[in-house]
């Protein structure tokens, strides 16, 4: 286990389940390059080496500060397999992500990206033969990889996931498939951290023998993570703070939710997913063989068997915070390496849906900045004149609608309304939740 707070330092780890990363050893896992000069007018290629899978992105950073996707491409790993005993990857896993990474570099080059960014987390970081993986990158492919340890792991994956929520204070959890991140903050900015070695996929080929698992294995892993997360000194979230998950477990779980409901918004950004829900896909996951699982829809098919202790551990985790729900953020660590590198700092959730509803707009012919300013004058006085007393959020809102309203001449006039608010529903909206999504389409609709 890792931890740093804002004064203390980095404490010693404690917990022994599984060895967490020396970050004080003189291996290749304290290994990082020097800081690259990001120019935000070339895309950026950004990788992510992680204990289950790997994940190649291309940025493009607008004039407006919005990031754009130009490419993406995912691969599984699972290196934390290869971990169990004898702590070394081996010559067939590093050779396996060596061609995933040169697959990444095509796609970033005929994506016209310029600089890239490379990191692997909790598997490579714990591998005795790290430097093979590390050199050969480097000299093979001409990509420099940072291990970043997992308290820094952590803190970026924060950057990435909080910058385009809605939320003030709570705690961030970032499920990977050797480890488990966990941020306090506050105002926006990160105050703790703490890295324990509760990844899915880990925890699953630990304690998980039997498939589907027996009722006396999930207990000892339930119970091992209460442990873990006690001894670490966890905090219980107060009022007013919320739990916000990212990784590919919670994306999956929140994906299995997503399929068994009837929804308006398409996806999961934002996405409020409620323990009792998690408690429904916790009881179709574990009550099912890994052949069966590969069928749950919303699933991907390679963390079938990763799930369910994954699934495990979310549970215990909100129990251990007092959560009731979690907020998923469709944004993590790769996003984060991205602010990171352009040293921006998650700004204030208003200016982030006042920037992403001008990008929005911007992207169709058919608005004019001229007349939406109009518009949005006129409602507001419109809006003084009859509810001068109106909530600041409300107000912001509702300048939102007006200002968006003709995108939704770009498909028909006569019912730009209509398309507006479907826009809205269908687009990746920076800044809001659901809930503020769905309340500025029905403004739209109902105009």
């Amino acid at each position: 286990m890792e931890r740093i707070g804002p004064r203390t330092g980095t404490d010693p780890p404690r917990w022994s389940m599984a060895r967490a990363a020396d970050t004080t050893s003189k291996r290749p896992s304290s290994r990082r390059p020097s800081p690259k000069r990001i120019d935000p007018a070339i895309p950026v290629c950004v990788i992510d080496i992680g204990s289950n899978s790997g994940r190649g992105v291309v940025f493009r950073v607008g004039e407006d500060g919005q990031v754009e996707i130009l490419s993406d491409a995912r691969a599984p790993l699972r290196l934390v397999e290869r971990l169990r005993g004898k702590r070394r990857l081996g010559k067939r896993a590093i050779d396996r992500t060596l061609a995933v990474l040169r697959d990444f570099r095509a796609i970033a080059e005929g994506a016209g990206a310029a600089p890239t960014l490379a990191v692997a987390t909790s598997a490579v970081r714990e591998a005795e033969d790290a430097a093979v993986l590390l050199d050969r990158a480097r000299d093979e492919i001409g990509v420099d990889i940072e291990v970043i340890d997992g308290v820094r792991e952590a803190r970026i994956a924060f950057l990435g996931a909080i910058h385009g929520l809605p939320v003030e204070a709570g705690l961030l959890v970032d499920v990977g498939g050797g480890s488990i991140q966990i941020t306090r903050f506050g105002g926006r900015r990160c105050l703790d951290a703490w890295s324990l070695p509760l990844g899915a996929l880990r925890v699953t080929k630990r304690f998980l023998r039997s498939d589907p698992p027996r009722s006396q294995e999930i207990q000892r892993l339930r119970r091992a993570v209460m442990d873990a997360l006690q001894e670490a000194g966890i905090p219980s979230i107060g009022s007013g703070e919320v739990v916000v998950g990212t990784g590919g477990t919670i994306r999956n779980l929140a994906k299995i939710d997503f399929r068994r409901r009837t929804y308006p918004i398409r996806r999961l950004h934002g996405y409020l997913l409620t323990r009792s829900r998690i408690h429904e896909a916790s009881g179709q996951l574990l009550g099912r063989s890994l052949r069966r699982r590969r069928a749950i829809p919303g699933l991907n098919a390679d963390r079938a068997d990763s799930i369910v202790g994954g699934c495990v551990a979310v549970e215990a985790l909100l129990d251990h915070v007092g959560a009731r729900e979690l907020q998923v953020a469709g944004r993590g660590l790769r996003e984060g390496l991205l602010f990171d590198a352009l040293g921006l700092e998650p700004p204030p959730a208003a200016v982030v849906r006042t920037e992403s509803i001008a990008a929005l707009a911007s992207r169709f012919s058919t608005w004019r900045k001229q007349t939406a300013e109009r518009r949005v004058a006129l409602v507001r006085i419109l809006r003084e004149a009859l509810e001068p007393d109106a909530r600041a959020d409300l107000c912001e809102f509702l300048d939102h609608a007006a200002a968006i309203l003709d995108v939704g001449k770009s498909i028909d006039y006569y019912q730009r309304h209509l398309h507006a608010a479907r826009i809205l529903t269908a687009t990746d909206l920076s800044g809001f939740a659901h809930r503020g999504i769905a309340f500025l389409a029905a403004v739209v609709l109902f105009a």
